[in-house]
Formats: structure tokens, C-alpha cells, sequence
């Protein structure tokens, strides 16, 4: 049987879907979703061979979702769903593999038929382990990774045509488009050495023929990568020993071990950098938006494991972008002429500082003046809709509320809530709502006694498991890893 998936924001065509797929042969429902983030949830949990796509859904559109797990996800074939036939749909679509495109009403002969065609080309898709026994894949995901005899290095070194018999494995790591930047890596080594490469998941695993320096070979290595790749780009590397093929095993474990090293190493800087840049984006998001008191505690939090964690001169140098980001979210006084000037003198005023004494205080009176022109900006420019919807969803975030509750609030449509919250709130609804839950997590999980459990449900998340995916992805931790780092008192901003 071949599990399907339906994902649709309109319950009748969910129950429409679900009544059709009971009569046909074959297919079994293996789900229902009714939003971006829940149908990513699903695929990854029940894994379906056949996913029926609306694209106009809450949170990520249908083809963001596909876009998202089409890679990981091969095998899986997608069937798109709209009210409306647009050539720039299609457009995304084709790159993505999308088995077909539906144009809604979708009839009940158009729907079996559409199955017909999935079923047919179910049938004919080999079974997932039938790989043919002489690719290239399968040696660099399975062969290269354990003692070979003589007789079988000697042949797959024929079938590759490695021209010596030793060689030297490394590895790299990228933090995206692991496939792209190892074939551009490959290429810029290939000048000087024999190398072969293969991407498994978010690595890439080359095989370095011939009798090469490890020392020499991770100098090239590191010149190449300066050179071809993005200098925001994150990477580790790791670089085994020169060994003959029957060993080659062992340069694969030292390899993985020195990039797990490095991986260690810097761990903890880019969690760093990375519970940094969450709390600028919190403060700049919510000043002016929220209640004083709620952003002046965030900024205090923010400041005190700043200046907690790096030494006073660094985070002092680490808070003058901090006030520059939000003086010119409130005023405008960096992005032309005729914007009001600077409040402070950034950042001669906080240089200047002696001791974090005097930090504390003018700290506090320069925030003090922050607040008060968000007040002043919120009540000349901030739209009352917006406004209510944004006190509606601090009231009511752990409901489990949708975009069209908030926009019953404010009285206006779910369209134009989201505009507002895009143009003045540079944010969306999802994203807004998703940062305030996970912030009142973190507080209760480090101010009360609830399990994970009972965080999630308190923070408006039903299923535990994806308020815990959800909790990773914005904090760097999982729940439990926060937790216990709180009791530990790193206050989260540590590593785990």
C-alpha cells in the first residue's frame, strides 16, 4: 500500500481527498496537515510516497515546503493543488519534480486519475537498496568506509581508475549546498592532485589519489577554500592519513574525527554569535511593539550575559551596533540627511565607560530614551490594527491561534494583517508569533518547574515533539539541553 498525505488549508477538501483515496486500490491515508510547518512535520514523521500539495497555505507556501524536502526525500512524488493556473507556479514547480498540477475544483475523475498515473510510476520505482554494485556512491558511502581485501581494492580501483594505490581521505562540512561547493572544490584540487568526491547528506567525503603531504594538502586545501568559497559561508574540514586502499578506512575515521574536532572547537562561538543575533532581532522587532517593562527585561538579559560572558572592552564594542541598529529603527537618523540626529554619541559615549558600574547606569538612562521615542513613533506611525492584533496575540499566543483570530481582533482582513505585519513589523505573522512562543518557553523553562511537556502546551504547542524541532531551530538548543544548561547557569547562551 502507498501512504499518502493531504495538505490543505479548506477542511471540505481534506474530507473530499480522504473520502476518495478510501476507494482506491492501492493507497492508504498516511495524514492530514493544514499549514506549511505541519505538512514539513508529517513528511519527515510518516514519510509518504505520494503528498497532495495545496500551494496557497499558512506559513510556507505548498512549494517552499517541497523545496524544503525534495532532496532528502527523492522518492517522493508531489501533486500540486490551486484555484488558480499561473505559469509562475509552474515555473517553480518543474525544477522541483512535481509529479503533476491540478487546477481546483479538483474533480473525483481528474483525482483517480491522477492516482492511476502516481500508481504507475510507484511500480516502476526501484526499491530504495537496489543499487547497481559497481557505482561510485555506493563505494564512497559504504566500501571506503570499512577494511577491503586486496582482491576487492584492486578492483574497485580499476572500476575508478585511481591511478595509485594509496590515498588520503578529508572531508568538509558545509552550512548549505553541500553538492555545489564540493564539486567547486573538487575542481580547484583536481589541478594539482587525482581527487574524487561524493556528497553524503551535508558533507562532502573526496578521495585524494597518489602519495600526497597531509601537512602540504590541508595548506592547499585552506587556500582553496578562501578562495572559492563565500566568506559567510560556515565549513570544517577534516583531513585523514596517507594509507594503501585496503586501509583507506582509517584515513576515513581520522578525517571524520578531526572535522568533529573543529566542529567542537567552534561550536561554541557560533552559538554564541547565534543567541546574539536572536536577541538583537527580538529587541528590534519588539521595542515599541510590546510593553516597555517586557522589552527593557529583554535588553537587560541581553546586556547582562553579554557582558557575563566576553571581556567588558569586547562588549562594550559588541553593545555600540546594538543601539546603532535601534536608533535608526526608530528615527532613521543613519539612512539619510534629513532624519533627526543621533541620541548618543556612538560610540565614543560607551568607550568611554570605565567599569561596568558605569556601564549599568548609562546603560539604563540611554534605553530609558529608546523607549520613549518608540512610544512616540508607535503612536504617530504604528496602525491601530496592527496594534490591536499585536495585543490580541500577547493575550492569546497559547491558544493555538491563526492569523484570521488575530485579524477578527483587529478588525481588518487576514490579507491585510499581513501586509501590516510585513511593512511596519518587518516580520510575518508566523514568525512573529513562532519568536514570542519560544521566548516564554525559554523563560518558563528557566523560571519554573514544568516538564518539556508542559512548556510546550503552555507555549501554544500541541505536539511536544515540534515545539521541540521548533525550539531547536531558533535557539541553537533543544528544550532539555537549555534546561539543563540553565541549571548549570549558562542562561542558554552557552553550549549545550
Amino acid at each position: 500500500m502507498y501512504r499518502v498525505l493531504i495538505v490543505d488549508d479548506e477542511e471540505p477538501v481534506l474530507d473530499s481527498y480522504e473520502f476518495m483515496l478510501k476507494s482506491a486500490e492501492g493507497f492508504v491515508l498516511a495524514g492530514k496537515a493544514r499549514s506549511g510547518y505541519e505538512a514539513l512535520r508529517l513528511i519527515h514523521e510518516t514519510e509518504p510516497d505520494l503528498v497532495f500539495m495545496d500551494i496557497n497555505i499558512p506559513g510556507l507556501d505548498g512549494l517552499a515546503v517541497i523545496a524544503d524536502v525534495h532532496k532528502k526525500f527523492p522518492r517522493m512524488e508531489f501533486v500540486l493543488s490551486t484555484a488558480y493556473e499561473r505559469f509562475d507556479l509552474a515555473k517553480r514547480a518543474i525544477p522541483l519534480g512535481v509529479f503533476a498540477y491540478l487546477v481546483k475544483p479538483v474533480s473525483k475523475k481528474t483525482f483517480f486519475s491522477t492516482l492511476n498515473e502516481v500508481r504507475e510510476a510507484l511500480v516502476k520505482r526501484p526499491p530504495p537498496e537496489e543499487e547497481r554494485e559497481d557505482s561510485e556512491e555506493l563505494f564512497f558511502k559504504k566500501i571506503l568506509w570499512q577494511e577491503m581485501s586486496e582482491e576487492t581494492w584492486e578492483n574497485w580501483r580499476e572500476r575508478l581508475a585511481l591511478p595509485s594505490d594509496r590515498g588520503m581521505v578529508f572531508m568538509l562540512e558545509f552550512g548549505e549546498d553541500t553538492e555545489k561547493w564540493g564539486e567547486k572544490i573538487a575542481e580547484a584540487l583536481s589541478y594539482k592532485y587525482h581527487c574524487r568526491y561524493n556528497a553524503l547528506l551535508n558533507r562532502g567525503l573526496f578521495l585524494v589519489s597518489g602519495n600526497a603531504d597531509r601537512e602540504t594538502l590541508k595548506a592547499r586545501l585552506d587556500a582553496v577554500l578562501k578562495a572559492s568559497l563565500p566568506a559567510a559561508l560556515k565549513r570544517f574540514r577534516g583531513v585523514g592519513g596517507l594509507y594503501r586502499g585496503p586501509e583507506l578506512y582509517r584515513s576515513c575515521n581520522e578525517a571524520l574525527g578531526e572535522l568533529e574536532e573543529e566542529r567542537q572547537e567552534t561550536g561554541l562561538r557560533e552559538e554564541e554569535r547565534q543567541w546574539e543575533r536572536l536577541r538583537i532581532i527580538q529587541l528590534r522587532r519588539k521595542i515599541g511593539a510590546v510593553p516597555p517593562e517586557e522589552v527593557r527585561k529583554l535588553f537587560t538579559v541581553f546586556w547582562e550575559e553579554l557582558f557575563r560572558t566576553c571581556d567588558f572592552t569586547l562588549a562594550k564594542v559588541k553593545m555600540v551596533p546594538v543601539f546603532m541598529f535601534l536608533m535608526d529603527d526608530l528615527t532613521g537618523c543613519y539612512r539619510d540627511n534629513t532624519a533627526a540626529e543621533p541620541a548618543f554619541a556612538l560610540p565614543e559615549e560607551i568607550m568611554a565607560l570605565p567599569d561596568q558600574a558605569a556601564w549599568e547606569a548609562w546603560a539604563a538612562g540611554a534605553f530609558e530614551k529608546l523607549l520613549l521615542q518608540a512610544s512616540l513613533r508607535r503612536s504617530n506611525t504604528f496602525p491601530v490594527p496592527l496594534a490591536k492584533a499585536i495585543e490580541y496575540i500577547h493575550a492569546h499566543y497559547a491558544e493555538g491561534i491563526q492569523l484570521g483570530d488575530a485579524a477578527d481582533a483587529a478588525q481588518v482582513s487576514p490579507a491585510y494583517l499581513s501586509r501590516l505585519f510585513s511593512e511596519h513589523g518587518k516580520t510575518t505573522f508566523i514568525d512573529y508569533i513562532t519568536e514570542l512562543r519560544i521566548e516564554n518557553a525559554e523563560k518558563l523553562l528557566r523560571e519554573s518547574k514544568m516538564n518539556i511537556k508542559e512548556v510546550a502546551f503552555a507555549a501554544g504547542y500541541q505536539d511536544p515533539n515540534y515545539f521541540s524541532k521548533i525550539f531547536r531551530k531558533i535557539t541553537g538548543f533543544s528544550p532539555l539541553a537549555y534546561a539543563e544548561e540553565v541549571k548549570r547557569g549558562g542562561g542558554g547562551g552557552g553550549n549545550p
